[in-house]
């Protein structure tokens, strides 16, 4: 969390805010300039903000993987029914056999609760490179079995989703430094679970302790805040998933790197992590290795 924090000061010096980091965090909950209409427009103009976003990961996809999900990608606005029970945004894989694409859902009930700043950053965790990159991908596998092609690891899964987040200004994400600063945001909630998960199942946080530390550290809508606090307690060790696997997949780049100097190539690299579906860590692990030393034979 320090690391992600200094990251954040930086980006609010760029954008000029002259207050401390939590009175940025309050103007990026409150301020009118920080959301959209919450109206029909402003709905549509998430929408096409956000598609916007995955087409430029789409184009620049390349540069950095080798291999592309074969199943389309759209972005829709949760449906009425389920607004009031959704979160804030997640991926539907596609069908199997091609009738239905991949479907990042963003939730749109409230554009009051809606963070601009995060938009860019929660369209390339759902959509491209994230989930859709590994989960479309991993059904599309020829040869292995059904459990490695539609089973799923959250440590694993999560983590490639968190990981591209960051991948993502290696492809030109975050032009604006107020998309940066979401993307820091969606990086340090992820944190933040590590220590709110901790502090409610081994050191017995009351649920208004969990939620003053998220709200200290975070620009999170009060609404959303409450949610994920509910959401740590119903389900204890989920949430710390996502920051364990960027961590690891994080590392094992850096590893591969280190090890490998001029012949590391980023697309085989990635290539490694999505090309045998989803797999516990340390299966991760053993692969980036054996790849690296086959890389040095």
């Amino acid at each position: 969390m320090a690391k992600i924090r200094a990251e954040m000061e930086a980006v609010k010096t760029r954008i000029g805010f002259k207050g401390s980091l939590e009175a940025f965090f309050d103007a990026v909950r409150t301020n009118p300039e920080f959301k959209f209409p919450n109206t029909a427009a402003g709905r549509e103009e998430y929408l096409t903000r956000a598609r916007a976003v995955i087409a430029k990961m789409m184009a620049a996809a390349p540069t950095m993987f080798r291999t592309l999900p074969k199943a389309k990608l759209e972005v829709r606005a949760v449906e009425p029914w389920r607004e009031g029970t959704a979160s804030v945004a997640f991926y539907n894989r596609p069908a199997p056999d091609g009738s239905r694409p991949g479907i990042f859902y963003v939730n749109l009930a409230d554009m009051n609760q809606v963070q601009k700043v995060q938009l860019e950053g929660i369209a390339v965790h759902e959509g491209a490179p994230g989930h859709h990159f590994q989960i479309a991908r991993a059904q599309e596998l020829p040869g292995l079995p059904k459990f490695r092609r539609f089973g799923g690891y959250s440590a694993y899964s999560e983590g490639w989703g968190l990981y591209t987040e960051r991948l993502a200004k290696e492809m030109g994400a975050y032009a604006d430094p107020d998309a940066e600063f979401g993307m820091l945001s969606l990086q340090m909630w992820r944190a933040i679970r590590l220590v709110t998960d901790t502090g409610l199942h081994s050191k017995r946080w009351t649920r208004e302790q969990a939620i003053a530390f998220f709200k200290a550290n975070s620009s999170l809508s009060p609404l959303d805040i409450e949610r994920e606090v509910n959401r740590y307690i119903n389900n204890p060790g989920q949430a710390t998933s996502y920051m364990i696997g960027q961590l690891k997949i994080g590392e094992l780049r850096v590893r591969a790197q280190a090890a490998l100097g001029d012949r590391f190539d980023i697309r085989d690299f990635h290539e490694v992590v999505l090309g045998n579906g989803a797999v516990p860590l340390n299966v991760l692990e053993a692969e980036v290795d054996r790849y690296v030393a086959g890389k040095r034979d």
